[in-house]
């Protein structure tokens, strides 16, 4: 590929390139795209892979007009050279947790990066590649909810609770682990919370920012609202503007803190490396699902932008699935 000398696009006309785009890039999806941290953090790091390879495939920096010029093949080659490298690692490391559905996921994943690297190169400085839609993603394994069992998950917040030696923090932990399972909410949603939302619960509904800064509401039922109100009452400094679940020195709980405490927990209860905070919002889901709940008003307890996502709780639930062919199937013994 011969790397084009000619003037840069009027919209990119202060970028002139690839890396430079990049850093726009992170910029857009901070501010408009509203992205998610773990969204972005994934998008720039395949990314910036695919551009430091084809920097040094082409013997330096890319301009930004460049990136359009891109064959087919050049795509090829950057996952070529990523998955011999994640073969690599997995003969270095044997006992590791690389998979060939892993390798496939993490292919599917970079082409999904750059995929939407170039959606915003297109819209923003009309640059364009027809050469990535020939890229075909891999097929992957359904990767179906692990949820806890509903009494592992009753179980979960005062288990967690109990080996917390703090007694305040104790109450801290048992609020956290009961908001999780009982309002089905993300740990990060969970985590971002300020004393002020729980202020303003009304009519028992708690408004919670998802994902892509949207905001949903969730009911609270009077179990989570007793373990809040317990754990505000020995809150270190309870005022609006502060984090609703702080640690030691009162800054924002990392969710790191609250992941080992589950899996201390699930250790002591001899329970699959599946039991993890995420499990709870699984949890949720699921029995729900159980015991009649609709999958529209599930979805939007959920926060799913697509009905597809929360569609995966019926297949990971074949006893539901049974239940509901053997009360609607005229031929289904009753």
């Amino acid at each position: 590929m011969s790397l084009p000398s000619g003037s840069p696009s009027p919209r990119s006309i202060t970028i002139h390139a690839a890396h430079e785009a990049l850093t726009a890039w992170q910029d857009w999806l901070t501010h408009e795209k509203r992205a998610s941290k773990a969204t972005q953090t994934a998008y720039l790091h395949d990314v910036s892979l695919a551009l430091g390879f084809f920097s040094r495939h082409f013997g330096g920096d890319l301009p930004l007009e460049s990136l359009g010029e891109l064959k087919l093949a050049d795509f090829r080659s950057w996952l070529a050279h990523e998955t011999n490298r994640a073969e690599k690692a997995a003969r270095l490391n044997p006992g590791g947790r690389h998979t060939p559905d892993g390798h496939a996921r993490s292919r599917g994943r970079r082409i999904s990066s750059l995929r939407a690297f170039f959606r915003y190169l297109e819209k923003e400085h009309r640059i364009t590649n027809p050469a990535l839609a020939l890229l075909r993603s891999p097929r992957m394994k359904t990767r179906l909810p692990r949820p806890l069992t509903p009494e592992a998950a009753q179980m979960a917040p005062d288990g967690i609770a109990d080996q917390t030696i703090n007694n305040g923090f104790a109450l801290r932990d048992a609020a956290l682990f009961t908001l999780l399972y009982g309002a089905g909410l993300r740990i990060s949603e969970g985590l971002s919370l300020d004393v002020s939302d729980i202020e303003r619960i009304s009519d028992d509904i708690l408004f919670v920012t998802g994902k892509g800064g949207k905001e949903r509401a969730v009911p609270i039922l009077p179990q989570v609202r007793q373990a809040l109100e317990r754990w505000l009452a020995v809150h270190p400094s309870p005022h609006a503007s502060a984090p609703l679940f702080c640690g030691v020195r009162g800054k924002r709980l990392n969710p790191g803190v609250a992941q080992r405490a589950m899996r201390q927990w699930r250790m002591s209860e001899g329970l699959p490396d599946s039991a993890t905070p995420h499990a709870l919002r699984h949890a949720f889901a699921s029995h729900l699902l159980q015991n009649g709940a609709d999958l529209r008003t599930i979805q939007e307890l959920l926060g799913h932008a697509s009905l597809s996502s929360t569609q995966i709780y019926t297949l990971a639930d074949e006893h539901h699935l049974m239940d509901v062919w053997q009360k609607a199937h005229p031929r289904a013994n009753r």
